[in-house]
């Protein structure tokens, strides 16, 4: 009776151990870290002119498929390649505040990075031009030929009507003095027109005509266009 006894016992003993210890699913596996989304540039936009030279970067929050704290890193560089960083700077808001030279060019970017360290791709890189020392008047753009085309031929005997379109970054007002002739030196025909075309008198057959503009923004800045030219047949 002892011996069914104890072999009753260890049996019951065994069947807790079991009951308790195993069999159960395994736990679920830690999911797998994923890097939070490229950040979302706003300012300064590419391309942006004659911005104040102590800058506040700013651009949209990225997300992080796993809930990760997200930092973000700043990098200033004057070329394009990054080849030479100037400045760089880690915050874990979505805009930095950075100082840097005036009338120069610049170019940004912006990475995200997550609490475990794994960073999103880089974002493209945003060129801006900061304000120069003391600018208060920029000089116009250079004339763009509109017509004749270059080394157009025209049918004479007949008058040409010159066209070309200009701009200010300021928004000034424009005038233009206009030169023409036949050497590639014209000589000035009209000045300080309001309008960006100019009609011709008749022109002679089987001759080389040239011309250029001179923009002036009344404010002393003035810009000389190239030497266009045309031919009559």
């Amino acid at each position: 009776m002892k011996s069914i006894k104890n072999i009753l016992y260890i049996t019951i003993i065994s069947g807790l151990i079991l009951s308790c210890g195993g069999g159960g699913d395994d736990p679920d596996p830690t999911p797998e870290n994923k890097a939070p989304t490229t950040p979302t540039q706003i300012y300064p936009a590419n391309n942006d002119l004659c911005i104040d030279n102590a800058v506040n970067f700013q651009w949209n929050a990225s997300t992080d498929a796993n809930g990760d704290a997200i930092s973000y890193i700043v990098d200033v560089a004057k070329t394009s390649s990054f080849a030479a960083i100037i400045a760089t700077k880690t915050v874990t808001t979505t805009s930095a505040s950075i100082s840097l030279e005036k009338g120069v060019a610049f170019y940004w970017r912006i990475t995200a990075k997550d609490s475990k360290g794994l960073s999103s791709p880089v974002s493209a890189a945003n060129g801006f031009y900061t304000e120069g020392i003391g600018v208060s008047n920029y000089v116009p753009f250079s004339p763009v030929l509109v017509a004749p085309g270059l080394n157009a031929t025209l049918a004479s005997p007949t008058a040409a009507t010159l066209q070309w379109t200009a701009s200010d970054v300021d928004g000034d007002t424009l005038t233009y003095d206009v030169y023409f002739g036949k050497t590639n030196a014209p000589a000035i025909i009209s000045s300080n027109q309001s309008a960006d075309s100019f009609a011709t008198a008749t022109l002679d057959a089987t001759s080389t005509y040239y011309w250029k503009i001179v923009v002036k923004d009344g404010k002393g800045g003035q810009t000389i266009g190239q030497v266009w030219n045309f031919k009559t047949d």
